[in-house]
Order: C-alpha cells, then structure tokens, then sequence
C-alpha cells in the first residue's frame, strides 16, 4: 500500500542538495496524495518567503523495497 510523506525543511543554500543541520522534516504517513498535499501547501505557504527552505511530497510504497536495494 503506498503512502505519501512531507519531507523538507531549511537547506543550506538554493541548490537544495544539502538540509541544514542534517536532519529534514517528515510529516505523514497520508493515505492519500491529496491529503499529502494539503499537508504540503500548509508548510509551504507559511515559509513561501523563506527562499531555502522546501518541502516536497514523497510516495513510499511498504511492500516494495526502495530502488537503493535492489
């Protein structure tokens, strides 16, 4: 079954490779993407003026393994 995560936060610069403090947010588990999402444009409204910081929505599905372990 496939979840939806929040995940961001503040990022030491614009290329957002690289989180501030090493750790990102997650919020979640969504049943569903709109639910995701909502969630999302939450935090993303309230640090739109904030250019190093973003959240994005990931879609994780528990009975598949990730793409890093195969």
């Amino acid at each position: 079954m496939q979840q939806y995560w929040v995940v961001g936060g503040e990022y030491k610069d614009t290329r957002f490779d690289r989180i501030l403090d090493g750790h990102e947010e997650w919020f979640g588990p969504f049943r569903s993407y709109e639910e995701a999402k909502k969630e999302w444009s939450k935090h993303a409204w309230q640090t739109v003026d904030d250019c190093h910081v973003r959240y994005r929505i990931e879609a994780i599905d528990k009975d598949v393994p990730p793409p890093c372990t195969d």
